[in-house]
């Protein structure tokens, strides 16, 4: 009830802009300047859905809705439901197909360049100072760094470092203990050579804690924080939201310990990133990405709750760094038809999938046989002419002789001829197939195992949210919360 009203309010607004447009009225951007003039917010999230676009958005509204044909109806996601939404173009100083670094430089600093770059300008040399510097510096707002993924990662890394190189990760780690921010929270970190990141932090006064029921306690007495995500995954990340069970501590769950911790009366900045969604995307694998995302969703709902509490003060924005994967949602195979329906069979990520089939290796078993075994159990698929309670989960023939193939180049090592890079993308050639067949029996296709040059939305509720309404580059995400926070 709370967010159809503030919803409505803004509807007004907007809707009075709308008519002015309608008339001709160049009074219609002078009353959306007004409002955004006058806006002052003082708790201030920004969510990063990394390779997050419409295609992912739209897919994990498909998959929660209505598939049924005659009744096909999507579930909308809470920051879809935002009054606000714009478009930033992703582009850097580099390529149309920019990286996490250069493109999350230009949310938080508001300008270009190249891939690979961290806070930096193109001559990598002038460094910028990021809206979460710039409030903590000039307002004495607490400011809080989420992220899915380990936090000296481009993206969490853009909020407080300012470094030529993206894999340096211990310039990075040093500069995280150097910026003073009040909560860091998710992923660990990486390290180059065991450096003793985590000392270096401790050292600069935070607590840094693995303990979940440390982690589920903290609050606004707790000082400086870094909450190490008790379970973790591939790289130091913290699991897919797909794996974990009711003992993980979710990406929701961290936002909630954040709003503890940073809650004051001068303000707070908190930049959550769902780091894992682009992870996804890189491996083409479309239950992982859609469940990532939601839980991106699930953790914006905790910020809206706060902003229920706080309708005039809080200013929530929804974006993405850039798409990753070319998602599709149609397939060549499948024509007008989706059935998203069959990806609920698909049980665990490909990293859980990958870490079941070495220890098959490791333990001599791994024949075809045992395979199809492992595949029927984890995505529900099966052989040619088989019965299936599901029939859409047959394979064909074709599908099934890619599925032999992979399993023979996942045996021999044969994974890096042209046709090899093309089926398999550097992933294991078992998951990433299986992945591909049962994305595609769906209606999801997937054009590459990079990023792409989509323009991403940008979803905006709360205090100053009309600020965000048309299309723009993405440096002046950066701008508009420069001048709507005040700071310079």
């Amino acid at each position: 009830m709370k967010m159809r009203r503030t919803i409505a309010s803004l509807l007004v607004a907007l809707l009075v802009a709308a008519s002015l447009f309608a008339q001709g009225s160049s009074d219609a951007y002078s009353a959306i300047d007004a409002t955004v003039e006058n806006a002052s917010p003082k708790y201030v999230f920004m969510f990063i859905g990394d390779g997050m676009s419409s295609p992912q958005t739209n897919a994990a509204q498909v998959y929660n809705g209505n598939n049924t044909s005659g009744v096909v109806e999507l579930e909308k996601l809470a920051f879809t439901q935002f009054p606000v939404v714009g478009i930033q173009y992703t582009q850097d100083s580099t390529s149309f197909c920019p990286d996490s670094a250069s493109t999350a430089t230009s949310l938080s600093s508001g300008f270009k360049t190249h891939s690979g770059v961290i806070g930096m300008g193109v001559d990598k040399v002038t460094a910028g100072e990021t809206i979460a510097e710039k409030v903590k510096e000039q307002l004495g707002w607490k400011v809080g760094i989420v992220s899915t993924v380990t936090l000296n990662h481009a993206t969490p890394a853009a909020y407080y470092a300012h470094i030529a190189s993206r894999n340096d990760y211990f310039e990075i780690g040093q500069q995280m203990a150097e910026s003073g921010f009040d909560y860091f929270a998710g992923g660990s970190l990486l390290e180059n050579d065991n450096d003793g990141l985590y000392q270096i932090l401790e050292d600069a006064g935070y607590t840094v804690t693995n303990d979940r029921d440390t982690i589920l306690s903290l609050n606004s007495n707790s000082g400086k924080v870094y909450a190490v995500s008790p379970e973790l995954q591939d790289d130091g990340a913290m699991k897919y939201a797909l794996d974990m069970d009711s003992e993980d501590i979710t990406l929701a769950q961290f936002v909630r310990k954040g709003i503890d911790v940073l809650y004051n009366e001068t303000g707070f900045f908190m930049m959550v990133e769902g780091g894992k969604i682009d992870w996804a995307g890189h491996a083409n694998d479309a239950v992982a990405n859609i469940s990532d995302t939601v839980a991106l969703d699930e953790a914006v709902q905790v910020a809206l709750d706060f902003a229920f509490q706080h309708p005039d003060e809080t200013l929530i924005i929804v974006t993405g760094d850039h798409e990753t994967g070319g998602m599709t949602i149609g397939y060549a195979a499948t024509g007008y038809n989706t059935a998203f329906d069959i990806l609920r069979n698909q049980k665990m990520s490909f990293v859980a999938f990958d870490e079941l089939i070495a220890a098959e290796k490791a333990a001599g078993s791994l024949s075809f046989d045992r395979l199809m075994e492992l595949v029927e159990e984890n995505f529900g698929l099966t052989a040619p002419g088989t019965q299936n309670d599901v029939p859409a989960l047959v394979m064909n023939d074709y599908e099934y002789a890619k599925l032999q193939k992979a399993y023979e180049d996942d045996r021999t090592g044969n994974t890096d001829g042209y046709e090899e890079s093309l089926l398999y993308g550097g992933y294991n050639p078992i998951s990433v197939t299986l992945t591909h067949i049962i994305n595609n029996k769906a209606g999801i296709g997937w054009t590459s195992y990079a990023h792409t040059g989509l323009p991403v939305p940008v979803y905006a509720y709360g205090e100053g949210a009309e600020a965000f309404i048309g299309a723009y580059d993405n440096t002046e995400v950066a701008h508009k919360l420069f001048d709507l926070c005040n700071v310079q």
